[in-house]
């Protein structure tokens, strides 16, 4: 056999050991017509296979650890979905007519709100920005308010937690009266994405928008040194200095790239870690390739969860392991069990398994502590939610929780805690009692660290879309799920901000500036 066809029948076996999982549907990256799409096993990896009829086969990369995929498949759940949709089933194929409908199968957990497209940084892997877009997008504040009444109109669980992101929002001086605005109109939590640079230049700012009422920044942070963040890692220590003087906390974003930075992401959690009485948590996103894109390039730059994941244990020497790492709706038993608890409907995060993974660090001295060091988790999680149906079940409340805090000790091992954590008495005072106290005790100890990976056109599953509870809201009174409002443009985002828009010229003609004085010129010490 020569060398050619040795290679030929390893492919060959390759084909064959591939193995259907699951169906679903997508779009083809060329065309955006709605088509059937394959969930396959191939080489210890999942992967989406679509045929356009007319552009032909598309095999993406869709999880990179099949093992995990499975693990993570086990916490599946459909949501509650919602009760009063904004638009109707007309026989259209998911994703066209987006609005929620009444097939979404999760309620909006965070929504996401753009308060201007304008930026003043021009990230080459930014989904939009004005230049870009042709003109300039900026809702009034009354325009935003009928947005955040769609959202609390919702039902039955009204949308409470909002974040404000753009474009750049600090870039708007009157932020602090959006914020006040959305506390008024009965929002809780706030969250402002930024990339910081105003915030750590102008304090004033900052402390007015803060005291506004904005909760935490989501802070784009994509490396520890200037080559993997240029944009702002000059700046980054002051807002974390600012933060801690305002009682702030921060969530930082890195978005992952292969090749470009994936080599960080243990330099960035311990970074976070350092700083934990500052930084709540922090969330990478491997990244989404928008536009269209030749494969070889898309193998160069994609990366997914568990890539990141594996990357990190690594990188962190084995302190934070693969299998201390959960997909979001493995939280699905808490809720239950707050739902029996108060018979009123909470935030439930229904996702997709494979949307989003997350984990607990605690801090000891200097060690970072997995939660899984100390918890049973899948234990617990279980244990909750047959604790929840009891409760459904007509067993007294009292009787409930008294069993609850005598049998948490089954699953905790209080000895391998931290140091000087009574975890038994804190995690019932936050799931029974919902005592701030120790939700504010529990976030001091700890960090979380997230992984959220949006989608793109090569890799797009409705199943996700519809289970998906990030939303955006729109002007046109819509709530729109992430995914879909940014993977396909042209039928969500951009055709509707362009309708609220106004041309850049007659932005600039309005407010005597250029567009381009909003582009942030950095000014570097000289080099000793």
């Amino acid at each position: 056999m020569t060398p050619l066809e040795h290679v030929m029948e390893e492919v060959a076996l390759k084909k064959e050991e591939a193995k259907a999982v699951s169906t679903t549907m997508s779009i083809c990256p060329e065309c955006n017509a709605v088509i059937p799409a394959e969930i396959i096993e191939s080489d210890g990896k999942i992967f989406m296979k679509k045929i356009c009829p007319v552009h032909g086969e598309f095999t993406e990369l869709y999880f990179g650890d099949a093992e995990m995929y499975h693990r993570f498949s086990k916490y599946a759940h459909d949501g509650k979905g919602i009760s009063n949709p904004q638009v109707r089933e007309l026989g259209y194929t998911c994703p066209l007519n987006c609005g929620l409908c009444p097939g979404h199968m999760s309620h909006t957990a965070l929504a996401n709100i753009v308060v201007t497209n304008r930026c003043n940084l021009a990230c080459w892997y930014c989904f939009f920005y004005a230049e870009k877009a042709g003109y300039v997008y900026e809702p009034s504040i009354e325009e935003l308010r009928k947005m955040i009444r769609v959202l609390r109109s919702m039902r039955p669980v009204p949308g409470n937690s909002v974040q404000l992101t753009g474009g750049e929002p600090t870039l708007r001086d009157d932020l602090p009266e959006i914020i006040k605005m959305i506390k008024e109109e009965g929002v809780d939590h706030i969250m402002l994405n930024t990339n910081g640079i105003r915030l750590a230049n102008d304090f004033e700012y900052y402390r007015r928008v803060k005291e506004a009422g904005v909760s935490n920044l989501y802070l784009s942070m994509d490396g520890v040194t200037p080559k993997t963040n240029p944009k702002n890692y000059w700046e980054i220590p002051k807002v974390v200095e600012n933060a801690r003087k305002l009682n702030d906390g921060i969530v930082f974003v890195p978005t992952v790239i292969k090749t470009l930075n994936d080599h960080e992401l243990g330099d960035i959690v311990r970074f976070g870690f350092e700083n934990v009485d500052v930084v709540r948590a922090v969330n990478f996103q491997p990244v989404s390739l928008t536009g269209m894109m030749p494969r070889k390039e898309r193998e160069r730059f994609r990366i997914t969860i568990p890539d990141c994941i594996h990357l990190i244990e690594e990188q962190t020497d084995g302190q934070i392991p693969a299998d201390a790492w959960f997909p979001v709706p493995a939280c699905i038993p808490v809720t239950h069990l707050i739902e029996a608890f108060t018979k009123k409907p909470q935030y439930e995060l229904s996702v997709h398994f494979a949307c989003g993974a997350g984990t607990y660090v605690f801090k000891d001295g200097d060690k970072m502590v997995p939660i899984t060091n100390f918890i049973d988790i899948d234990g617990l999680l279980k244990y909750l939610q047959d604790r929840a149906d009891e409760i459904e079940s007509g067993r007294s409340k009292a009787i409930a929780a008294s069993k609850i805090l005598w049998n948490f000790k089954k699953f905790i091992d209080e000895k391998r805690a931290p140091t000087g954590m009574n975890v038994t008495r804190m995690l019932f005072n936050v799931l029974i009692k919902h005592d701030y106290k120790s939700v504010g005790d529990w976030h001091r100890r700890s960090m979380f660290i997230g992984m959220m990976h949006f989608q793109d056109k090569y890799n797009y599953d409705v199943e996700r879309v519809r289970r998906c509870a990030i939303h955006y809201l729109m002007p046109d009174g819509r709530v729109v799920p992430f995914c879909a409002f940014n993977i396909l443009p042209e039928w969500y985002r951009d055709l509707v901000q362009k309708m609220y828009s106004i041309p850049i010229e007659e932005w600039e003609k309005r407010t005597g500036r250029k567009l381009s004085d909003d582009l942030y010129r950095r000014v570097l010490p000289p080099k000793e």
